[in-house]
């Protein structure tokens, strides 16, 4: 008998800017193969490739590998600057861990001109030392042109920047108002109407520019001194029909994309910001979950049910937390027949977050960017985003409710879309344990186990130190993505046994979709109901594959804002955190978030060793050590929004 044949080893390949890459195998849990740059042959990075093992891995040491055949190619297009010379061009693509600049020949530069931003449709992948080859099918606009910056990441990630004509003649068919057929349930059964109840106002309360409202609040107490929340949430799935163009386009689109000067909608303007926006003194369909939560916090009873509301105010996050500061006497004036409400979401919300983090929820309280812009979308200032208990009362509401139907849903044992986050792996806690020992903290293992309240308590005892900034991000990295599935898994991060999204059906599919299965499904017939099981496990799969990419769009266009801030700070010092230790380097970030690299030549005159266990870096003469978590002096040494890249150098 011959030698059994080894099974091809198959994965995508992660390029690194640096020229070597990793490669996610198809099998999950299994980890990523290291490629050194001179086996990368002429993969690209997102690559479909098979490998070889060349070196097997031992202890903390991964594995080696060169890959033996591109099997399918990730990119067909490719977004980059166009350099013109005389007879021909080049494209240099604006993903760096694109490792080849794209000859274009004269034929194929259409009109570009000398620093055009474009897109190149790829003729021949590089092979063999040569240049890919491509021709020019669309020009973007020059580089400094206002706003081709982020159409350069909507073409990068292929985002839908435009709806197609039959999915646009749906949406204008639909009423901008509610008709009195919509009011109807069934022949037998109408929505509940919350229109004309006296004393019950309801809330939208969100970011000053927000414009699809999809939640609003109603909080009261009931006859037993337990508290009333009704989330009431904007019934999409009442104008978006199953098999329409519209749903059609919302499941391609799977989520909202957003990027500072501009919001690529999971659907059109006449729902998004219209029909389905819960805009005040407007009468809207949603649908709405009553629960009614004891002194501790845990919801004792519940109801979802359909509804027609009329929101009272609308309120911002910045308006709210005036009033329970009391700090805005001509904002506390004009709201106040309402102050009662805002004390008593503020006091249930501070019930609801007493069980949450009693139960082990993590709240890693790591700042987001906020992202300011001109007239012209040039970016003007970076600063940290500043959050209120007014985020706190929305995000303890959406939470409890999200929890509460998908619990209430698990149980009824009907198809369903959950928010799956699960317990992180042992390994990767045991390797954040080598880092926070450097703090004097510890993640308790139990039985190759571990609870979220582990993670919580090392959470709450670095709150307000320096270093409770680079820990959050530690054990932010430690954990696992959380993802869409039909089946219920939990949700590590919020320590809860059931989740799901049910708040946001405007901007997110499995939000919609759930909506759907709640209206139709119990009066379905026995074929629906298993198309609604199928549906539910393929919306899953490309609901997260969709919101992968809208988070690295997202990222993208961040990080060229970013560098577009700090391109006119060149030269100026600033004191910053170290955020991660790499074998070239090392990152820091500034107060405001913005973050760049000190490269080993830019750290003065010293030979830097990398300690791979324990993420330092250690001066070869005089033992100096760098760690995560070091405050140190930086100057801006470069910063390119076109490379995408911020520098450093230590001072």
């Amino acid at each position: 008998m011959g030698k059994k044949k080894k099974q091809a080893i198959i994965g995508t390949f992660v390029a690194n800017s640096k020229g070597f890459g990793f490669v996610e195998l198809e099998e999950e849990g299994k980890e990523d193969i290291f490629i050194p740059s001179e086996f990368v042959g002429n993969a690209l990075n997102g690559d479909i490739v098979s490998i070889k093992i060349v070196k097997e891995g031992k202890a903390e040491k991964r594995a080696e590998a060169k890959i033996v055949k591109v099997l399918k190619r990730d990119k067909e297009t490719v977004v980059g600057t166009f350099q013109k010379n005389r007879n021909f061009g080049f494209v240099v693509p604006d993903d760096q861990k694109f490792h080849t600049d794209i000859f274009i020949s004269k034929k194929n530069c259409q009109k570009a001109k000398n620093n055009d931003k474009v897109v190149t449709k790829i003729l021949r992948y590089p092979e063999k030392g040569k240049n890919a080859e491509g021709e020019i099918v669309e020009v973007l606009g020059n580089v400094n042109q206002a706003g081709v910056d982020m159409l350069c990441v909507i073409k990068e990630f292929d985002l839908p920047n435009e709806f197609p004509e039959p999915v646009l003649k749906e949406a204008h068919k639909i009423a901008p108002t509610i008709q009195p057929e919509d009011l109807k349930i069934n022949h037998e059964k109408n929505r509940i109407d919350l229109r004309q109840k006296e004393n019950m106002h309801i809330f939208t309360i969100d970011g000053e520019d927000a414009k699809d409202l999809d939640d609003a609040i109603w909080v009261g107490k009931a006859d037993n001194g337990h508290y009333l929340l009704d989330v009431h949430i904007a019934d999409v799935s009442h104008y978006v029909k199953k098999g329409s163009n519209l749903d059609n386009e919302a499941i391609f689109r799977g989520t909202s994309v957003y990027m500072f000067d501009r919001v690529i909608p999971m659907l059109p303007f006449e729902l998004s910001n219209g029909i389905c926006s819960l805009n005040a003194g407007q009468d809207r369909l949603a649908l709405s979950c009553l629960m009614e939560i004891d002194a501790n916090g845990k919801v004792v009873a519940s109801d979802v049910y359909k509804s027609v509301i009329r929101v009272t105010e609308r309120m911002s996050y910045t308006d709210v937390n005036k009033i329970l500061n009391d700090s805005d006497e001509k904002v506390v004036q004009k709201y106040q027949p309402y102050l009662a409400d805002f004390k008593l979401m503020e006091e249930l919300a501070q019930v609801l977050k007493k069980r949450r983090v009693k139960a082990g929820y993590l709240n890693l309280d790591i700042p987001e960017s906020k992202i300011i812009l001109d007239e012209n979308g040039k970016c003007v200032d970076v600063q940290k985003y500043e959050t209120t208990f007014a985020n706190e009362i929305i995000e303890q509401f959406m939470l409890t409710a999200n929890e509460t139907v998908a619990e209430k849903f698990y149980w009824l044992k009907i198809p369903f879309i959950y928010r799956v986050h699960e317990e992180p792996d042992i390994d990767k806690v045991k390797e954040l344990n080598q880092f926070l020992w450097n703090f004097g903290y510890k993640i308790h293992i139990s039985q190759d186990t571990v609870h979220p309240t582990e993670f919580a308590k090392v959470l709450e005892a670095v709150k307000g130190k320096p270093e409770e900034k680079v820990v959050s991000n530690l054990i932010l990295r430690t954990l696992k993505l959380a993802r869409y599935e039909n089946e219920n898994r939990g949700h590590f991060g919020i320590a809860s046994k059931f989740y799901c999204h049910f708040t946001s059906p405007i901007r997110r599919y499995p939000d919609l979709f759930i909506h759907r299965m709640i209206s139709e499904y119990f009066e379905a017939d026995e074929e629906r109901q298993a198309q609604f099981l199928a549906d539910s496990e393929k919306y899953a799969k490309s609901s997260s594959e969709c919101e992968q990419l809208a988070t690295k769009a997202e990222r993208e266009a961040e990080h060229i804002k970013k560098a577009e801030f700090m391109e006119s700070k060149i030269g100026e010092e600033y004191e910053a955190i170290i955020s991660s230790i790499t074998p070239f380097g090392m990152f820091a970030e500034l107060e405001n978030t913005v973050e760049g690299l000190i490269r080993f030549e830019n750290m003065g005159d010293e030979y830097f060793i990398y300690d791979e266990n324990k993420k330092q870096l250690i001066g070869e003469r005089t033992n100096r050590v760098f760690k995560i978590g070091d405050a140190i002096s930086i100057r801006v040494l470069q910063a390119s929004k076109l490379t995408r890249q911020i520098d450093f150098e230590l001072i």
